[in-house]
């Protein structure tokens, strides 16, 4: 887990889409704090600061102290809206948690050593991330800025699932939870594979055209019988009408 994240804010009293328009052309993004045993409270956060701190991914997976005029707060960040075309945060929603309970929130999945890989550097084929992130259970101490799967060791046409990621203390899969182990797990998803190259595909795909045999012979000979039949049996209907 990596140093909490401190973020500023102001409590605001005007809402609606024209109350958010004047903060953000004041360099400010309208945001709120939910949550907890408190009431939801509208906040304004100034925008270069937050947006800087997007540049790093931990901050969708960490505590963040939240200060509110003179209170603070720990909170998660739940939901962020971006602006369509510009390079502009519009609007952010924050979640108080308790350290004490449990929280369930998304995680990236990093794959490690792939240029290491057993199945690329020496079977030819390549490593396809079919899970970028999954859904863990913690306590906001424990929660992990994202999870490993190391690929070194894995062959071409194998597999990694959630099971063989190894897991923090403390920390769950969601998706795993209360679920009897068996070998074909629905819920023990592929998450990184090595595969064939596009290139190997299309090699197997082209059959090679199939030299001609004893029957394509017997068949052109069977055509010539049929033919030769045919002919005869005109010739009789010709005579016969002379």
């Amino acid at each position: 887990m990596s140093d909490t994240i401190h973020l500023n804010a102001e409590p605001r009293s005007d809402s609606g889409k024209g109350a958010s328009r004047r903060l953000r052309h004041q360099g400010l993004v309208p945001a709120i704090v939910y949550g907890g045993d408190s009431d939801p409270v509208q906040i304004s956060i100034p925008h270069n600061k937050i947006f800087h701190e997007l540049e790093h991914e931990t901050i969708y997976t960490q505590v963040i102290e939240l200060q509110v005029g003179d209170l603070t707060q720990e909170v998660i960040l739940r939901d962020l809206q971006r602006h369509p075309y510009k390079n502009k945060v519009i609007h952010a929603d924050f979640y108080r948690i308790d350290k004490n309970k449990p929280i369930k929130i998304v995680v990236p999945i990093h794959v490690l050593n792939a240029e290491d890989c057993v199945g690329v550097r020496e079977d030819g084929g390549m490593i396809t991330q079919v899970v970028t992130e999954i859904e863990i259970i913690s306590l906001p101490k424990d929660l992990p800025e994202s999870l490993e799967v190391d690929v070194e060791n894995l062959h071409l046409g194998e597999t990694l699932h959630l099971s063989d990621i190894t897991m923090p203390e403390g920390v769950e899969l969601t998706a795993m939870q209360n679920v009897e182990e068996t070998e074909h797990d629905d819920h023990d998803l592929g998450v990184v594979s090595v595969v064939k190259t596009r290139e190997e595909e299309i090699i197997e795909d082209e059959a090679p055209e199939a030299p001609e045999g004893e029957e394509g012979e017997v068949a052109e000979g069977e055509e010539g019988e049929v033919a030769e039949g045919d002919a005869g049996e005109s010739e009789g209907e010709a005579s016969d009408k002379e």
